[in-house]
């Protein structure tokens, strides 16, 4: 997967908007402006990923391209390593996991206004 799958992937989701809050190469998208994963547009590529705390660990060991996640809570977030070694489908399931955990977590008006996407 390269950058522009992955972009794409991620804006093809309802309610998804992309911006950059925290410097001009860091790119975060967020759903209902909750942000569910970034990127470094330098550098390797690699993707911050949302993840259930339990699911989290079990990945780590399971997966060398999967790390606590960089500069963010290492019990919700895993950096993954975008280096070949997983699948794109693979990929794209764990984008959908962190995208799900944020939006069942937004309130219930939030979600009400984001099904009419």
């Amino acid at each position: 997967m390269n950058i522009e799958e992955i972009r794409e992937y991620c804006l093809s989701k309802k309610g998804v908007t992309e911006c950059f809050p925290f410097d001009e190469t860091t790119l975060v998208f967020k759903v209902m402006d909750k942000m569910f994963a970034l990127t470094d547009l330098v550098g390797d590529l690699s993707l911050t990923l949302k993840c259930d705390p339990g699911r989290a660990i079990e990945l780590r060991e399971q997966y060398p391209a999967i790390l606590p996640g960089y500069h963010m809570s290492k019990n919700h977030w895993n950096t993954v390593l975008v280096d070949g070694s997983l699948s794109k489908t693979f990929i794209c399931q764990l984008i959908d996991h962190s995208y799900d955990l944020v939006v069942d977590k937004l309130p219930r008006k939030v979600q009400i206004e984001l099904a009419k996407f």
